[in-house]
């Protein structure tokens, strides 16, 4: 299994976006709404800018529990959608597998709602098939703390990893010293730690005043 510093390898990984539905987001308490969607939006952004598979799938989106949130397909428009048959571990859908061996990738980074079942379900069998499973728990969502607690605690003792998405999106990255940086500061900035945003526009009035010497009160309403 690739890896790299007992790290993940970007070029072995596989996305696996599952059941991030509107109408499951509203039995969601563990995480706040807004928080959750950006979550999932960063992990989007991030698969695309370096071109790791996704795997989407929704749990009877013409019923209540609703069609998948469209920023996901919007910002992962590589994103492959394979509906499902009424299983509710998605792992149990031939179909779905079938699209992950495609890929020819062994370490999975999953997320979905609710974290219990849609997330933690297919988690734990894809270890069983001799998978490396990565849980992003916030990115998914849950009834309440107390199950996510849990759920953390069967997914750990499973053999899959727990992780956060600003976790997630360092590890995939690697270093600052590329070409997309900015991007992914960016993506951190807009989707997951806001208070980060403040530190670049810190860092960029400071580049400013090298280049261009401190402005003062009365330059800035000229």
């Amino acid at each position: 299994m690739a890896t790299l510093n007992g790290m993940l390898d970007p070029d072995d990984a596989v996305i696996l976006l599952i059941d991030h539905q509107s109408g499951l987001f509203n039995t969601v308490r563990d995480v706040p709404i807004p928080d959750l969607r950006n979550y999932v939006i960063a992990i989007a952004k991030t698969a695309t800018l370096l071109n790791i598979p996704v795997i989407t799938t929704a749990s009877v989106p013409d019923g209540p529990n609703g069609p998948l949130i469209p920023e996901i397909h919007e910002h992962a428009p590589h994103a492959v959608y394979v509906p499902r048959t009424g299983q509710i571990n998605t792992w149990d859908n031939p179909l779905f597998v079938k699209e992950i061996e495609k890929t020819g990738r062994k370490t999975l980074i999953i997320a979905g709602t609710l974290t219990s079942v849609c997330m933690a379900f297919p988690a734990v069998s894809a270890v069983q098939a001799g998978y490396k499973a990565y849980c992003v728990v916030d990115a998914s969502g849950n009834w309440s703390k107390l199950a996510t607690d849990t759920t953390i605690a069967r997914v750990a003792q499973a053999g899959a990893i727990p992780t956060d998405t600003f976790a997630i999106v360092a590890e995939l990255m690697q270093t600052w010293n590329r070409p997309e940086g900015s991007r992914f500061a960016e993506i951190l900035a807009d989707h997951v730690c806001p208070e980060y945003k403040c530190l670049m526009e810190s860092f960029g009035k400071a580049q400013a005043v090298v280049k261009d010497g401190p402005e003062t009160h009365l330059d800035k309403y000229r």
